[in-house]
């Protein structure tokens, strides 16, 4: 039965997100309209989809460290849940991602009304200076940058080497960087139909604030030591395996 309820939220998911996508596209044309409240719409129908469909709901933890202005949101990445839910946890937000989603019709057009920042991940330090480059454009139009560190969905209990860019931005331009670590891979894993129920724990962290003019390696230390730390005690609180590897 499972199994059913994830299939049909999955032909949900897909569908809903195309109708969101085409609505977007149809308003764009007119000016002065910027689409960005559209998402939180968007993340909210397909969380609730999810909770109802599948019994998978979420909690956030650790509102109280997002600090005021706009600054660099860093998130584990373990499963497709972070991407729709940054949009209900982070306030109006440019997302770091690959450039090839912008060239899925309908929905990568739709994303590009958002002002994301597209890299080419093969473009090693090309890709870092897009990311310095538009990060800087879209931080001074009072937009958040939100951003996945390693790059790709990593398995539950694994951990990656984290991308330098969001550091180095946040080096270069005193942007505050806030963690966010969860479990959502022990439940909606990667390449996965099913969907397991039960609760998502999605905890915001303390700010790492002393960043300015600061070596951008240490900066991803400090940030990647409490994430899998905190990623770590969440799975072990909810009956999870242990402690990441490195991947």
């Amino acid at each position: 039965m499972q199994s059913l309820r994830s299939f049909v939220f999955t032909a949900f998911f897909f569908a809903g997100t195309l109708a969101f996508a085409v609505f977007v596209l149809l308003c764009a044309p007119f000016s002065n309209w910027h689409p960005w409240w559209i998402v939180p719409v968007w993340a909210r129908v397909q969380l609730g989809a999810l909770r109802r469909l599948c019994g998978l709901g979420y909690v956030v933890e650790g509102r109280e460290n997002l600090p005021a202005g706009n600054h660099i949101a860093m998130w584990k990445h373990s499963s497709a849940f972070e991407a729709i839910a940054q949009g209900l946890v982070i306030p109006r937000q440019a997302w770091v991602l690959k450039r090839e989603l912008m060239w899925v019709p309908l929905l990568g057009w739709a994303v590009g009304c958002m002002r994301p920042i597209a890299i080419d991940r093969k473009a090693g330090r090309s890709a870092v200076d897009q990311v310095l480059a538009q990060g800087k454009e879209r931080l001074a139009a009072g937009l958040w940058i939100s951003m996945f560190p390693e790059g790709t969905r990593t398995p539950p209990g694994e951990t990656r080497r984290y991308g330098i860019s969001g550091a180095l931005l946040a080096s270069q331009t005193g942007k505050w960087i806030v963690p966010v670590a969860h479990d959502a891979g022990d439940y909606w894993p990667r390449r996965a139909l099913l969907k397991k129920p039960g609760t998502i724990r999605i905890v915001i962290g303390p700010p790492v604030t002393n960043t300015l003019g600061r070596d951008p390696h240490d900066i991803n230390a400090e940030v990647q030591a409490w994430i899998e730390a905190k990623v770590a005690e969440i799975r072990r609180a909810a009956g999870h395996a242990g402690p990441a590897r490195q991947g």
